[in-house]
């Protein structure tokens, strides 16, 4: 029997490969040739990459070679290749010409001896890795020691007046942090930047600013508020007998004094003032039920009692005291309301923005977008709420646009203001940069070391960006841009070949819409084609939405994102939203990605020494291991 052709030393002759051997080497290797001769000619002449800033010139080339070798299904070729004991390609998106040139070598080694050559390559696997992580160092920073993925936090409202809650962060390992400038304001960015600066002072660290532009915000209009009512209830046991009394803090309106708990403001400071403890004080609630409050603590500005009974109190409620005063209960907060939704049934799409009675007998809302009326059709599915209530257009008018709810839950689900609208099937023709958006650019260009842009669907937002920046004399920030449509996701290589215009550069895989618009079972599938493309043109990804949100909510993570995080290490940058646990949430991220860079390098598996199973396995060496394994 001959030997295989892969287990064959270096210095064996060619006569112990069979005949079948050589035929099959023959085929593989004229397979590879064509697939080389193509990718050649892609890159022969002028191109999009023509236009590239220097520092990328080579990594469009070997984009414009990736996209080319994907046009061919080259599957069987894989199977052969693996089958010979030879590189299957499966992990050549860095340096596409390079794995093809390595593999043809080892083929035609084979074939014909040591001496075979199959030409060289400009872009090595060294020269490829370097340039990702110069690209990912320049745009994100250096990763903290122990791993290669970054963590990025987005920072709450709180980290305005909270440097506390900066300096944990920072400490915490975060290599940048991110500024929504959908929310706050200047003010309070500037105050949020501040804090971070004085942190990286303290832990004699770097982190990057990465402030966020919001993009065209479709959104669901306004919904008529409830009217203004507080229910206080008293704790009952399971007979229904009292076994706390409800606390209210009643405060003075004009001076109100912040307490826990229920409060319910009252117009006149001074009436509050003359209560005494034990004063029980009468009232009719908005029902006409008479209840009575028991005074059992004042203090300056507010009165602490309890009540025995359910009370609802509304503004213009008459207090009484024992002494016959009588104080009135001033503004109370208006309750939110929303629309209830069913399969089947017709929810009107209006541009008219004003507020919407959800007990009407007819389904409409706004929507704050205008251009939706001129550019969507019958047949285009609309998604609400991430996703959550899911339609078809039946009507698409300029004024308004009827939409079949069709998918929802059995039991229905309630519909809010401000939810946002996905359009997966229609083309809105605006510009990812709104006029909000260049407003705050001076003030990012001045204050952040990057910025990212949502909504980005083809070249040209990416073209308009750049331009605004270059005018700004910002040509030193980094861009990010997010891709969370399916025109963003299908557009991507040109997108990418425009934003290599430009030096510090990087993509966000927004996970929340796109999953959305290209459907949940389409997610996994498309942020790996992301990922892909990304490496082939050396452009570090950030993995964006929800990443250990449930930790960073409620304080435990579930078992399903502790292994997304885990395949999140794939990435150069990992994103977490804010929520009270968000420290919490660094440091267990940080420490599945110190864990994960032992086994895994984007699509490389690495083999660690294990030392799990050492006992079983006796802890014997493989001839020639290094005796530092």
């Amino acid at each position: 029997m001959s030997q295989s052709p892969a287990l064959m030393g270096p210095n064996e002759s060619d006569a112990n490969v069979s005949t079948s051997d050589v035929a099959r080497l023959t085929a593989i290797s004229t397979r590879i040739q064509l697939l080389r001769d193509r990718i050649e000619q892609v890159v022969d002449g002028p191109g999009v990459w023509d236009d590239v800033h220097p520092q990328h010139a080579q990594s469009a080339r070997n984009l414009a070679q990736y996209l080319e070798l994907r046009t061919h299904d080259v599957r069987s070729l894989q199977i052969e290749l693996a089958e010979v004991g030879l590189s299957s390609l499966g992990r050549l998106e860095s340096q596409v010409e390079a794995a093809l040139t390595a593999v043809d070598r080892a083929v035609r080694r084979q074939l014909h001896g040591p001496q075979a050559s199959a030409g060289s390559t400009a872009l090595d696997y060294d020269v490829s890795e370097l340039a990702l992580s110069h690209n990912a160092d320049l745009l994100l920073g250096r990763p903290r020691e122990g791993r290669r993925t970054r963590i990025l936090v987005t920072l709450p409202t709180e980290a305005a007046h909270d440097a506390t809650l900066v300096n944990r962060l920072v400490r915490g390992g975060v290599e940048a942090v991110r500024i929504n400038c959908a929310h706050d304001g200047p003010q309070q960015w500037r105050s949020m930047i501040d804090h971070l600066r004085a942190a990286e002072r303290k832990y004699s660290t770097d982190v990057k600013v990465i402030m966020d532009l919001a993009g065209p915000k479709l959104r669901t209009g306004p919904i008529q508020p409830a009217p203004p009512v507080v229910k206080v209830k008293p704790a009952r046991d399971a007979l229904g007998n009292v076994t706390q009394p409800a606390e209210v803090w009643l405060i003075d309106e004009q001076n109100p004094t912040s307490a826990s708990g229920v409060t319910i403001p009252v117009t006149d400071g001074d009436w509050l003032a003359r209560r005494d403890v034990g004063e029980q004080i009468d009232c009719t609630d908005s029902r006409g039920a008479h209840r009575t409050l028991t005074v059992v603590d004042v203090i300056a500005g507010a009165v602490r009692c309890e009540l025995e009974r359910t009370g609802y109190f509304v503004p213009g409620m008459e207090l009484v005291g024992d002494d016959d005063e009588t104080a009135i209960v001033g503004a109370l907060p208006s309750r939110e309301q929303k629309l209830q939704l069913f399969a089947d049934d017709v929810l009107e799409l209006t541009r008219d923005l004003s507020p919407v009675d959800p007990a009407a007998t007819d389904l409409r809302i706004g929507c704050t977008l205008a251009q939706v009326f001129t550019d969507v059709t019958a047949g285009d599915r609309v998604f609400f709420d991430d996703g959550k209530i899911g339609g078809v257009v039946e009507e698409a008018g300029s004024e308004r646009v009827r939409v079949r709810i069709t998918d929802i839950p059995p039991s229905g689900a309630k519909l809010g203001a401000a939810k946002g609208i996905n359009l997966p099937d229609t083309k809105l023709d605006l510009p990812a940069l709104t006029g909000e958006d260049a407003a705050v650019l001076p003030f990012v260009v001045q204050h952040a070391d990057a910025v990212s842009l949502s909504f980005v669907r083809e070249a040209q937002d990416v073209a308009l960006l750049l331009s605004r920046l270059r005018d700004l004399g910002g040509d030193a920030l980094g861009v990010i841009l997010k891709i969370e449509t399916v025109s963003g996701f299908t557009n991507l290589p040109q997108i990418l070949f425009g934003l290599m215009q430009w030096r510090g550069i990087g993509v966000m895989i927004a996970r929340g819409d796109l999953a959305v618009e290209a459907g949940y079972e389409r997610l996994a599938e498309a942020q790996e084609e992301i990922m892909w493309l990304c490496e082939a043109a050396h452009v570090p990804v950030v993995w964006a939405t929800q990443v250990l949100d449930t930790l960073a909510r409620t304080g435990r993570p579930s078992r399903a994102e502790v292994t997304d995080a885990a395949m999140a290490g794939r990435a150069e940058c990992v994103m977490l939203n804010k929520g009270p646990y968000v420290v919490e949430a660094v440091s267990l991220l940080s420490g599945i990605l110190q864990r994960m860079a032992e086994h895994q390098f984007k699509k490389r598996s690495l083999m660690r020494q294990l030392h799990a199973w050492e006992d079983f396995a006796g802890g014997h060496a493989y001839p020639g291991q290094p005796a530092s394994e």
